[in-house]
């Protein structure tokens, strides 16, 4: 075992506001309808809009958090048996530095972009300017049911949106704990609705001008049809079967602490951990050693008694995972030998490593979203980038690999959201890269000054002096003005090979000399549309 010290969990133990009873959730269609209504009338007064409301908004949420670090701590503790080290640094940490990254850009984002000014365009210039979308939706997800609900809240604040935010009905007390924490913020443009699959349903038959929304493929679909009705646009953060590639020059005193830190944090249910590995054949026996003696580094003997190891969300998705290990035939199934096995009513699968799993059965088509880890040999790079292809786009991919070559041939080959070499997860907390799908696995992005963007419209605009106004545009129009203004869209360059080109086509011609008339009088009517500009 490791000498550093263990940052121990904390016992569960609710808060007495975690206690209380939940309120009930709002009922209806129609009450829905209204609070969209008084949401958009927020919009309206364009308060949103001013960056020093957007400021004392995000200011406010971080002072917030920090004030509710222990609740936070416990609500997600409820809901999941989470190591307190995985909730810190995965969701709270992870939120305040969202905050801080906006409220230092903050100014910088909401400025307007120079844009080039064609010579058509001349006098004037061109910009564009990011503006607030109006009321978007917010919907969270359970696995990280207070970083995923609070990043889109972050971005929409900064981008100056109105919001509606509905965390996972899965997660109860994260998503109590989400509406106490938007409650200090202004609730004439923030606003929380609590509630299951129905009152979702509802508000996704209100039209919104953007909808966030971190989920399945599955629900993501219903989510883009509802979203269609109103021509909203949408960004869906979805999933799938993220592999590693481990190639023979792959770093093994690396490769096992990084590669099952991002397949068993939060209990191996994180949309872009690891789903399956994908190793070459020499490296097999080696990688697998190194996979098996990480995880009892990481998790001991019994990960069941283990603060560092979560659980499972609930009964259901148990029996889900069980499901897909039994539906695995012919792969051979390693967890630490003497632990505990798996415990419906505790919600606890023990971390187990799969070898040469059946590529046809469920394990190995469906994203797994739990501790479970299916070990994949190829013979060559070029058969794993084959078999990556062969799937749908993934959400993330990772290589661990020392040749750059490798590297180079796996990033240019393969299509998936991010990409992270010879480590995982990293990509997704460096706030200046965006995160998002691609395919499958999501559209859109967003995470610091990528989520502004994803919900800003940044409108174009073109401002014109008015201290000359050339005629050559205007009616009536003439062949001279029409060449000009053609040389000034195509360049000169192009206009010339045109009259070269018709030049010496018309060689051909019995009536060459007028031809060349013709091409004289074009180029003389040319340089009068520039004696023409002048003057006016």
């Amino acid at each position: 075992m490791s000498n550093r010290t263990i940052l121990q969990s904390k016992p569960v133990v609710q808060s007495m506001a975690i206690q209380k009873e939940l309120p009930a959730p709002l009922e209806g269609e129609g009450q829905f309808s209204s609070l969209v209504s008084e949401l958009r009338e927020t919009f309206e007064t364009r308060k949103t809009t001013e960056v020093s409301w957007r400021k004392e908004q995000l200011l406010k949420l971080k002072e917030t958090l920090l004030a509710f670090q222990d609740d936070i701590v416990e609500a997600i503790m409820a809901d999941m048996g989470r190591p307190r080290a995985e909730i810190l640094v995965g969701e709270w940490a992870f939120v305040i530095a969202e905050l801080d990254m906006s409220l230092k850009n903050l100014a910088s984002w909401t400025s307007p972009t120079r844009i080039a000014q064609p010579l058509l365009q001349q006098p004037g210039h061109s910009a564009l300017l990011p503006m607030p979308k109006g009321v978007m939706l917010i919907i969270s997800p359970w696995n990280y049911p207070i970083g995923l609900s609070l990043a889109g809240v972050v971005a929409a604040i900064a981008a100056g949106n109105c919001m509606i935010v509905k965390p996972s009905e899965m997660a109860p007390h994260s998503a109590k704990v989400v509406e106490r924490v938007l409650q200090t913020l202004d609730q004439e443009a923030v606003r929380v609705v609590l509630g299951g699959q129905d009152e979702t349903t509802e508000l996704l038959k209100l039209r919104f001008d953007h909808i966030l929304f971190t989920g399945s493929v599955n629900v993501g679909k219903i989510v883009m049809r509802a979203a269609a009705e109103h021509l909203t646009p949408v960004t869906l953060e979805l999933g799938g079967k993220s592999p590693v590639i481990i190639d023979e020059s792959a770093d093994l005193a690396t490769l096992g602490n990084r590669l099952l830190w991002g397949k068993f944090m939060n209990c191996g249910q994180t949309c872009i951990g690891v789903d399956y590995v994908i190793v070459v054949e020499s490296m097999r026996e080696k990688v697998v050693a190194t996979l098996k003696e990480t995880l009892l580094n990481f998790y001991g003997q019994d990960p069941h008694a283990s603060t560092s190891f979560g659980r499972v969300i609930n009964e259901r998705h148990w029996d889900r995972l069980q499901g897909l290990l039994e539906s695995n035939h012919g792969g051979q199934a390693w967890s630490p030998e003497g632990g505990t096995a798996a415990i419906r009513s505790e919600r606890f699968i023990p971390p187990t490593l799969i070898e040469n799993p059946d590529v046809d059965s469920r394990l190995m088509k469906e994203e797994i979203f739990g501790p479970l880890l299916p070990i994949i040999t190829v013979k060559s790079v070029d058969d794993a980038i084959k078999f990556v292809n062969a799937r749908e786009r993934p959400l993330a991919l990772y290589v661990f690999s020392k040749n750059s070559q490798t590297v180079d041939k796996v990033l240019q080959n393969t299509t998936s959201g991010g990409c992270c070499v010879n480590d995982t997860l990293y990509h997704f907390v460096n706030p200046h890269l965006p995160f998002g799908g691609v395919g499958h696995s999501g559209m859109g992005s967003y995470h610091g000054y990528a989520g502004f963007k994803e919900f800003s419209h940044l409108k174009p605009v073109v401002w014109r002096d008015t201290w000359i106004d050339p005629h050559l545009r205007f009616p009536p129009y003439t062949e001279s003005s029409t060449n000009f203004l053609v040389g000034l869209l195509i360049g000169p360059v192009t206009q010339w090979r045109m009259r070269r080109n018709k030049a010496r086509s018309s060689t051909s011609s019995v009536d060459r000399p007028d031809n060349n008339s013709s091409s004289s009088s074009d180029s003389s009517s040319s340089r009068s549309s520039w004696r023409l500009l002048c003057c006016r």
